[in-house]
């Protein structure tokens, strides 16, 4: 099965970087209402489990907020596999944007 992963860095240190990224799903569902539906997460310390439905396609992953970076990576299905370029270029663009 097809993945994607991105990794954004920081100079904000994980205390401070948590508490920007703690939105990020809010952001998605508010900045992307008109692609994105059925956001849904779920935080366990600094990592967030989450999935939403893009354009019709269900995304799922892991986002993990570390001292100098944010991962995001999860398993893509078929259909998602044949846009893992621009589901990581907006992932990277929306944590970019929370992260400076």
């Amino acid at each position: 099965m097809a993945s994607f992963s991105v990794t954004v860095p920081h100079e904000l240190g994980q205390e401070a970087a948590l508490a920007r990224v703690t939105n990020f799903l809010e952001e998605v569902r508010r900045d992307h209402a008109d692609r994105v539906s059925d956001v849904r997460g779920e935080w366990k310390g600094n990592a967030l489990e989450f999935a939403f439905t893009a354009s019709g396609i269900p995304v799922s992953g892991n986002l993990a907020v570390e001292d100098q970076a944010v991962r995001v990576s999860g398993p893509l299905s078929f259909m998602a596999a044949m846009f893992r370029g621009r589901i990581e270029q907006t992932i990277r663009e929306e944590l970019q944007k929370l992260l400076s």
